[in-house]
């Protein structure tokens, strides 16, 4: 008994650990991010309020650490009107997202607010994708294991997804093959993360992510 007690105890001071030092890398990454980054953001709200009559920031609810919601912080790229005019999904050429919102989606300019969820310590740099509740009710039990981490601005299934736009291309019911088929895969490739991650995996992903923006956009 005294020996299972003790494995418990290193178990949690090792997630103890783990989880202070992935907190420690986002915070500090993240407030840098801010500072450096500023001329962008200030961009990117300048374009998201010239777009279109509404609010520069769009605040998407999703499911973070332990089935908890937040609001994700993102420049807003549709009509002011989008969410009662159409699906969660943004399907190929959705007639909801603006000119401008084409440009800060494709230029990943409108997920740099991200940074502000980073710092508020509802999202990680570096984790699962944050996926919508009307999404996180299909998980099974096995693909809820991802709620175990906070999610992530990128990570293995945000780089392998980046064209879903593209793979959502006429399909006759985007919202069923999402469900059925593209979701599980991504949720793959987050299981097969959260049950390896550590923090030299984390920077390995911010170094292919930053290599896919800068290098192969």
């Amino acid at each position: 008994m005294p020996h299972t007690k003790r494995l418990t105890l290193d178990t949690q001071d090792l997630k103890f650990k783990r989880d202070w030092t992935k907190r420690t890398f986002d915070l500090l990454l993240a407030t840098i991010g801010l500072l450096l980054l500023s001329p962008l953001l200030l961009i990117g709200a300048i374009l998201a309020k010239l777009q279109s009559k509404g609010p520069f920031f769009y605040k998407a609810t999703r499911v973070g650490r332990g089935g908890i919601l937040f609001e994700m912080y993102k420049f807003r790229t549709m009509v002011a009107n989008a969410d009662s005019i159409g699906g969660s999904l943004t399907t190929y050429k959705d007639t909801r997202v603006t000119r401008i919102g084409r440009f800060l989606r494709w230029t990943k300019l409108d997920e740099l607010p991200n940074l502000i969820n980073v710092i508020k310590g509802e999202m990680s740099l570096i984790g699962p994708r944050p996926e919508a509740p009307v999404y996180v009710k299909y998980y099974t039990e096995t693909q809820r294991q991802v709620l175990q981490v906070k999610p992530g601005m990128t990570g293995p299934s945000q780089l392998a997804n980046r064209d879903e736009e593209e793979k959502l291309k006429g399909q006759q019911d985007a919202e069923h093959f999402y469900i059925t088929e593209l979701m599980p895969k991504k949720l793959d490739l987050d299981l097969h993360y959260v049950a390896r991650q550590n923090i030299a995996s984390d920077i390995g992903w911010l170094l292919k992510t930053l290599w896919v923006l800068i290098i192969k956009k």
